[in-house]
């Protein structure tokens, strides 16, 4: 095998992509930013028992391991930084008050999460902690769209779902609570047969609102038939409010679409749940939502609400970046030259100076003016190329 060969699902990123996430990532986290948000920057690495700590069977699979040779203790690659941010928050930070905290870094994945993804995502995201209120999920949910919008997507659909509504039906049906893991598997797959035979000895009112829910999906009006076909219960009540509350802050700025059987996340998460598509992608490219009992396990219980996206994603969405504007010098060691340079450069100007004998041949930049000495060879003149 040729030693420059990379593992499957896993490339390098060239020049001209590689300034599309860049830029990209700057955009959203300067946003971050004016929102309040503060980055933190989590280890690569850590105890494998702390990275997995409030995550679902599904983190784990997800999770590459390894051993410390320092301590022997098993060690895991991060695929997903979230459970990271919430530990820093209940354990280091320690704060009493709201606290907001964003971050942007490589997850890894054992395996890809769909057919062209790469296991090595470029995540970003933002997280909310100590508000358990309603105002909470709707900011993160603005800065969500905030950044698809700095991105240059406009075409955005707002997909949401409430975990409320299948943990009130199962609280009223011991036999169903047994079979959690199975019928969220079936509802995520709207697997209506499956979901029959399951369901087949449940109390009839459970039994009728589980079979019901594959169905509701669609518009806002969907809350509306919710309403009317499951059983009137507090957690569903609450749940659906909550729903209709985030889908009407979102009018104008998205598509809006309820599914109440879109569960993807259903162990880790604790209320509402969102996700983003845009056009040309089949998947969703934003994912969050409201995680209240992650930071119990690192001793703290504190609400809270966020959302991630993978920038290596996006920016494969986005068109080839225009090639930026530059200035060509000569090579030289003339102190004039040289000044001119550094002032050019510190006025944010791109200034490449040539290589003796090499052609000028770039990729990413675009020289269109040269620095050239003026007719009388005294001074150092910008010169346009045409």
């Amino acid at each position: 095998m040729p030693n420059w060969l990379l593992p499957e699902n896993i490339a390098d990123v060239l020049p001209s992509e590689a300034r599309k996430i860049e830029e990209l990532r700057r955009l959203m986290l300067d946003n971050f930013r004016l929102y309040g948000y503060e980055l933190v920057m989590p280890p690569l690495l850590e105890y494998l028992e702390s990275l997995l700590t409030g995550a679902g069977e599904d983190t784990d699979l997800r999770t590459f391991k390894l051993v410390d040779q320092l301590s022997g203790r098993m060690l895991g690659l991060r695929p997903d930084m979230t459970t990271q941010v919430a530990r820093i928050d209940a354990h280091l930070l320690n704060r009493a008050s709201v606290t907001r905290l964003c971050y942007a870094g490589s997850v890894l994945h054992t395996r890809p999460s769909g057919l062209h993804a790469t296991r090595e995502p470029l995540q970003i995201g933002a997280e909310m902690y100590g508000h358990a209120g309603l105002e909470a999920d709707a900011e993160i949910q603005e800065l969500a769209l905030a950044s698809l919008a700095l991105a240059g997507f406009t075409d955005v659909r707002l997909d949401l779902t409430h975990v409320g509504v299948l943990r009130a039906l199962l609280e009223n049906c011991p036999a169903a609570k047994k079979d959690e893991a199975k019928l969220y598997a079936a509802l995520r797959a709207k697997d209506v047969p499956d979901l029959q035979a399951l369901t087949a000895d449940y109390a009839p009112l459970v039994r009728d609102a589980l079979l019901a829910l594959p169905n509701l999906y669609g518009d806002i009006d969907v809350l509306k038939k919710a309403r009317e076909v499951l059983p009137d219960l507090p957690g569903i009540a609450r749940a659906l409010a909550e729903l209709a509350a985030l889908a009407a802050s979102a009018i104008g700025r998205a598509q809006v679409a309820i599914d109440l059987a879109d569960l993807r996340g259903y162990q880790y998460e604790s209320g509402a749940m969102f996700a983003l598509y845009v056009p040309g992608l089949p998947n969703a490219v934003v994912r969050g939502g409201r995680y209240d009992h992650v930071g119990e396990a690192f001793g703290r219980a504190r609400p809270a609400t966020g959302f991630s996206l993978d920038l290596r994603e996006l920016a494969r969405l986005l068109p080839t970046a225009e090639r930026k504007h530059s200035i060509r010098a000569p090579w030289g060691n003339a102190p004039e030259l040289k000044e001119k340079i550094a002032e050019l450069r510190k006025s944010g100007e791109v200034v490449i100076q040539s290589m003796p004998g090499h052609s000028h041949e770039l990729d990413e930049f675009e020289c269109d003016r040269a620095l050239v000495l003026d007719e009388h060879g005294s001074n150092w003149i910008l010169k346009n190329l045409g």
